[in-house]
């Protein structure tokens, strides 16, 4: 018989092996029915490689998994193996199916907005499936994430923005068309604001409150700083053992903890955490404050005015 621990690993993996599937499958349906079939190139890996099979007629999916395999190299050179392992299993589902999908579903050859639309909505769907469970694709992502180690003047966000643009681009050029770059847009567009409510949810103003304790703090605040995350770093000392330690406190995206949790567990099996609810966060990464913003007693003298 297997111990509560073993099992709830087990159930973990299939788990994520069951979102990065579906994940997958839905993600192949928007690159092969929708967006590759109308000379649309919505930047990433998966982009230029439409691109290519445009030209060379080479599978997307098969020449996506060469192309990550130097990024994969690279990462696990940077970052180490565990924290790229989700990555590499997502990013073979992903390959695989969008080279099956190819052969057995029929292209959309209609409208090129609708194509993009569409293209958009079910790449959102699909790898929202992927992000929840703390994989990526690899990819661009992967590789401003790793740029982002040595270039600390630019965010992230940035440094994707500025790889898809070049993609963006350069597909108006392979394709002869200025409406492809901007069809590429819209899906992009469609797709980032999709997956924005279905991971983040209407209000971006929530989240979670992770406390963290563990022998193994440099390390796993190395690796929380690495998601673009802040970690803040308090003195405490236990009331039975009467010991000083430290406890990490970090407030994440709902689908953030699970890759949090990897990390903690990677560097620390018996690293004790507390997760909790954070109703408002307000700040970087989370919700803005705005200077129309009322305080609870601006509001009160409000309604009494009235």
């Amino acid at each position: 018989m297997l111990s509560d621990a073993p099992k709830t690993k087990i159930i973990e993996i299939l788990k994520d092996n069951l979102f990065f599937l579906v994940g997958s499958l839905i993600y192949a349906v928007s690159v092969d029915v929708f967006t590759a079939p109308n000379h649309i190139a919505p930047g990433g890996i998966t982009g230029v490689c439409t691109m290519i099979n445009y030209i060379w007629h080479w599978p997307i999916g098969m020449t996506g998994l060469l192309f990550n395999i130097p990024i994969f190299i690279w990462a696990i050179m940077e970052i180490g193996y565990k924290l790229v392992g989700k990555t590499i299993i997502a990013t073979v589902f992903v390959s695989v199916a969008i080279d099956v999908i190819a052969k057995v579903l029929p292209h959309y050859t209609g409208e090129k907005m609708v194509a993009a639309l569409f293209g958009g909505l079910l790449e959102g769907v699909g790898l929202s499936l992927v992000f929840m469970r703390g994989g990526t694709t690899g990819g661009t992502d992967m590789i401003a994430r790793l740029l982002g180690r040595r270039l600390r003047n630019f965010s992230m966000g940035k440094l994707m923005l500025g790889i898809d643009s070049v993609i963006i681009l350069t597909s108006a050029i392979v394709y002869g068309s200025i409406e492809s770059a901007l069809y590429a847009v819209i899906a992009i567009f469609v797709s980032t604001r999709l997956i924005d409510s279905i991971l983040y949810g209407t209000d971006t103003g929530t989240g979670k409150l992770l406390f963290i304790i563990s022998k193994e703090n440099d390390e796993i605040t190395k690796d929380i700083l690495e998601m673009d995350r802040g970690v803040t770093i308090l003195k405490s000392r236990g009331a039975y053992s009467g010991r000083e330690g430290e406890v990490l406190l970090c407030a994440v995206r709902r689908y953030e903890v699970v890759k949090v949790k990897d990390i903690v567990r990677s560097h620390d099996k018996n690293a004790f955490m507390i997760v909790g609810e954070a109703g408002e966060i307000s700040g970087e990464g989370f919700r803005q404050v705005k200077a129309e913003d009322k305080t609870l007693k601006e509001l009160i003298a409000n309604v009494k005015k009235k």
